[in-house]
């Protein structure tokens, strides 16, 4: 039987590792993935959610995801909330369906993908310590 206090430090972990991950997913490295957009938060009547509840994400080219909304009518919003959220994508829509054009990677952004990696992982690392020293304070 494990003590609470490892439970605790064991899911806090997972959780600190687990939103690492995706925002480590959300990083392209030159292939459209649809992990690039899926938690970008969309103006939907009013509510912010997430583009993965509101449409289909496919990549059927190593450079492009077509999003296809379940309600046609927020496509406009979705191109809206995709331009917003600085991607680095190029993005049209024709009313029905999105179209995000990943663009090939400069030097100049393969450096601001590092540097961001970075931060996301160091970022985790704080979290994870912090997990640490509130378990350690708890035990003694």
């Amino acid at each position: 039987m494990k003590h609470p206090f490892l439970k605790d430090a064991e899911e806090r972990f997972r959780k600190s590792l687990s939103v690492c991950n995706e925002e480590l997913a959300g990083l392209h490295a030159g292939r459209a993935t649809p992990a690039l957009v899926e938690n970008v938060k969309v103006n939907y009547y009013g509510v912010p959610t997430p583009l993965k509840q509101l449409a289909v994400i496919t990549a059927p080219q190593s450079n492009l995801l077509v999003i296809k909304p379940y309600d046609p009518a927020s496509a406009g919003e979705i191109h809206k909330a995709i331009l917003k959220a600085n991607l680095g994508l190029g993005v049209q829509s024709d009313g029905k369906v999105v179209r995000a054009t990943v663009p090939p990677l400069s030097e100049e952004r393969r450096k601001q993908l590092v540097a961001r990696a970075k931060d996301i992982c160091e970022q985790a690392k704080i979290a994870m310590r912090n997990v640490r020293r509130d378990i350690n304070k708890r035990v003694e």
